[in-house]
């Protein structure tokens, strides 16, 4: 996150925009293998967010797309956090 902060900084003045998006467990085949294919461990880890279930892909990369259009066009330096609220508990 430092790092995305001082891109931003250095990078500012060209009109260059450096943000991070930072996910939580996101639900993939590698999350599978990571909870041993067991369906009640990621069911137990999708309780931990207060949403209520796993990021998908589709999650990230909607807040990625949202950083690389114009709708964020005055976000730099800034870390997105993607988890379904878990950091906020």
């Amino acid at each position: 996150m430092m790092l995305t902060k001082s891109l931003a900084v250095d990078y500012a003045k060209y009109n260059i925009r450096a943000n991070c998006v930072c996910p939580s467990i996101i639900d993939t085949p590698m999350t599978d293998t990571s909870i041993d294919h067991d369906p009640s461990v990621k069911e137990a880890k999708a309780k931990l967010n207060p949403i209520g279930r796993l990021g998908t892909p589709e999650d990230v990369a909607n807040a990625i797309l949202f950083l690389a259009s114009d709708q964020s066009s005055f976000i730099t330096g800034a870390a997105l956090t993607v988890d379904g609220g878990y950091t906020a508990i």
